[in-house]
């Protein structure tokens, strides 16, 4: 699906820009040079509310501060995050690396894929276990002209058979091993799928437009 481009508003002398009344629901604000700051907090069944402070620059990049304090008397008017104008600046390139070992990142199955030669016409199943087989699955799904030459695993060539059709059947999923896509194994869009350094159309909106 098409994304719509976010539209940054930032001065020629790289200070943010917002109208005051984007500002009017943030109580409790803090605005430098290159960034804002606010004090937010969240809200757990268990453990009660925590404060901090979320910080985000001109470059879209987040910086949390935690400042917990269960016992606060203050008792301020809470707006989630998603109704501020603060979301606007966040773009995830800028956040990769505060992600990437994150144990709070999304997490999903991923079942086995097949791709088919484009010269003869196989099909060859990659498995998605690790980062690198996704990224080499990635890789063999943008290029045109793959073929089985190319499978990572082991050399082959088109003269070597196909997957046997009763192994073919299993795609390796949790819930049901002939599965053909669930909400168990599929995923529309997680850091374990999209990189960085790839060109491709799917990657570069992920990296520019997903949200925190």
């Amino acid at each position: 699906p098409s994304k719509r481009r976010k539209q940054f508003r930032v001065g020629d002398d790289g200070k943010i820009l917002f109208h005051e009344e984007e500002l009017k629901m943030i109580l409790d604000s803090k605005r430098g040079e290159d960034y804002i700051e606010v004090v937010c907090g969240a809200t757990n069944k268990k453990y009660g509310d925590y404060v901090g402070r979320l910080k985000i620059n001109n470059k879209g990049q987040y910086f949390i501060t935690c400042e917990c304090c269960p016992k606060c008397p203050l008792d301020e008017d809470k707006v989630p995050l998603w109704k501020t104008p603060l979301k606007t600046y966040y773009t995830h390139q800028a956040n990769v690396a505060n992600r990437k070992n994150s144990a709070m990142r999304k997490q999903n199955f991923h079942r086995g894929e097949f791709l088919c030669c484009t010269r003869y016409g196989k099909e060859r199943r990659f498995h998605l276990k690790s980062k690198l087989d996704i990224k080499n699955y990635h890789d063999a799904l943008n290029d045109k002209c793959w073929t089985c030459s190319l499978w990572p695993y082991q050399k082959i060539t088109f003269n070597d058979d196909d997957e046997r059709s009763s192994l073919k059947a299993s795609r390796g999923c949790s819930h049901s091993s002939t599965c053909q896509g669930c909400s168990t194994c599929y995923c529309e869009g997680c850091i374990e799928c999209h990189f960085e350094d790839c060109s491709c159309q799917e990657c570069k909106d992920f990296m520019l437009y997903v949200e925190p």
